[in-house]
């Protein structure tokens, strides 16, 4: 037996990204998978990563005696996971950078336990008018829990490549070899 194949042609090659602006499409739902539950660690960790102080995340004696009876998740924990879902399927390799964040919300509360799930609707995009080779998109991301109920919205708007100067650039930095 031998381990040559017939033809002995290359094996092709498929290298993970995100999405050219090109490949960006308005109007289109991407579901991010797998979902990612929350644990107490994660909680306790970014809060405190973050200096953030606020006993209604690390005090569950204080958080007791609160509205909700118990410790919410950080906020801002539940907007990274969201952003973070995304990269994988949108912006991994092609994101220039980060223009902004708007119109974010957090609707109902995230506990320890729950699991996040995360989608981002394109809303628009346009070519640079400054930047050659880039464009401008802007998302609409939305993360629901275990339950389908909504615990955040954002609009975020970002600056990708275009695919002819990703694929230039890959080729002159050795990234694509």
């Amino acid at each position: 037996m031998t381990d040559t194949s017939p033809t002995d042609a290359p094996m092709r090659e498929v290298v993970q990204r995100g999405l050219w602006f090109e490949e960006f499409e308005e109007g289109v739902r991407y579901l991010h998978r797998p979902g990612r539950t929350v644990t107490e660690a994660d909680n306790v960790l970014f809060t405190t990563l973050t200096m953030n102080p606020q006993p209604l995340h690390l005090d569950h004696a204080f958080s007791a005696g609160q509205p909700f009876g118990r410790p919410l998740v950080n906020s801002l924990f539940t907007l990274s996971t969201l952003v973070g879902q995304s990269v994988a399927q949108l912006t991994l390799g092609t994101l220039v950078a980060n223009l902004g964040f708007g119109e974010v919300a957090f609707p109902n509360p995230v506990f320890t336990g729950d699991t996040l799930y995360g989608e981002s609707t394109v809303v628009s995009k346009r070519l640079s008018s400054s930047r050659p080779g880039e464009g401008v998109v802007t998302l609409a991301h939305t993360a629901r829990n275990q339950d389908g109920v909504v615990v955040a919205t954002a609009s975020r708007t970002m600056l990708v490549q275009t695919r002819e100067a990703g694929e230039r650039a890959a080729a002159t930095d050795g990234a694509g070899a």
